[in-house]
């Protein structure tokens, strides 16, 4: 079964590591190394290296570029200057979600898309049926790129011995092209954990000897490979959704709450209509971050219930290792989600008390 799997460039080498491998997403990838914990605990109080190359890249040119970007997703891609990263998201027609993705502009009629794994093929199918009218191309590139993710709050002092590009002049969700350990990669100031930190897209030839140079050097500073395992509790601690987990084609982009990607000003683009409509008439239902008061984490599934009534159940859910506590997503009736809420999740045959949280549940300090 396992041989049907897709392998990253670094395969050998997490091997290697000694990586305890998982399934995700059609992809055979490292889930820990040295244990979870010690892994995300790492990531916020030095630093960690993940090998996220299994995420889809795609690559829009031509003169229609913008105009494509524009139309396929919901931000305001009009607003990117040369070298910005912008979150955004596919929409359908109905304004839920196709995915969710990083849109970096190169240039005016070059884009770079950083898309969900399991959505690769999908997407760019997606973007390629609605392209007519547009002067632009879609390129599937994934192949051609690894993708490594440095994070922590010493990601910098660490990637700053191999590179000459100034790390201190690249803001937040900004990028620059440069070479690290004499390779060139395209350096954003970017990441899925809460932390500052860097995600590198490397010729997938060179993916080895980046990985180790990085390693080599960010040993003294406490820098550790980690793994899947540690990048969910971390993304979960900084509230960053998982698609297919938190939304999908079925939730709305208001509903998700993240109705600042939401851009309805900019003119059309597909789902607009839909996403318009349900601002006026009101959510039915939202996402929202919750605390369990119990021992017992709430993990995925596990159903929600509201006056001892199921309402839908948990879709991200687990033990913080930073906070130490029990935390998670869950979508509930709209009278249900102010702060200080309280409702039911049944975990396993006991119902616990869980009490909705402001979100981030972690905030990194600056």
């Amino acid at each position: 079964m396992t041989a049907q799997l897709k392998r990253s460039p670094l395969h050998e080498t997490h091997e290697a590591l000694g990586a305890r491998f998982t399934e995700f997403a059609g992809w055979l990838l490292p889930l820990q190394y040295t244990g979870a914990i010690e892994e995300h605990l790492a990531v916020r109080t030095a630093a960690g290296l993940f090998d996220v190359s299994h995420m889809g890249r795609l690559e829009i040119r031509g003169r229609g570029a913008l105009a494509l970007i524009q139309k396929v997703t919901c931000n305001d891609a009009a607003r990117l200057r040369d070298h910005q990263v912008q979150y955004s998201a596919l929409t359908t027609e109905r304004g839920t979600f196709v995915d969710d993705l990083t849109v970096y502009r190169v240039r005016e009629d070059h884009f770079l898309l950083c898309v969900n794994a399991a959505n690769r093929e999908k997407d760019a199918r997606w973007i390629r049926e609605h392209r007519e009218g547009e002067e632009a191309e879609v390129y599937d590139v994934s192949d051609q790129l690894a993708q490594l993710a440095l994070q922590g709050p010493a990601a910098s002092e660490i990637l700053q011995l191999l590179t000459d590009v100034q790390l201190e002049h690249i803001r937040f969700y900004w990028f620059e092209q440069g070479e690290v350990a004499g390779v060139s990669c395209l350096i954003s100031r970017t990441g899925y954990t809460g932390e500052d930190g860097f995600e590198l897209y490397v010729p997938a030839a060179s993916a080895e000897w980046v990985w180790n140079r990085l390693l080599d050097v960010g040993q003294a500073a406490g820098l550790k490979p980690c793994g899947l395992a540690a990048r969910n509790t971390l993304r979960l601690e900084a509230r960053m959704l998982l698609y297919g987990h938190d939304m999908d084609e079925t939730t709305t982009v208001w509903e998700a709450d993240l109705g600042w990607i939401v851009k309805l000003e900019k003119g059309d683009f597909i789902g607009r209509d839909a996403l318009r409509r349900q601002k006026e008439e009101g959510l039915q239902r939202k996402l929202v971050g919750f605390e369990v008061h119990d021992r017992a984490p709430a993990r995925e599934g596990y159903p929600v219930l509201v006056q001892g009534h199921v309402v839908g159940q948990v879709t991200s859910g687990s033990y913080a290792p930073f906070l130490q506590k029990n935390i998670g997503l869950t979508y509930l009736p709209i009278e249900h989600t102010t702060i200080g809420a309280r409702f039911h999740i049944r975990v396993r045959e006991r119902e616990v008390e869980a009490e909705v949280v402001p979100t981030p549940f972690y905030k990194r300090p600056r």
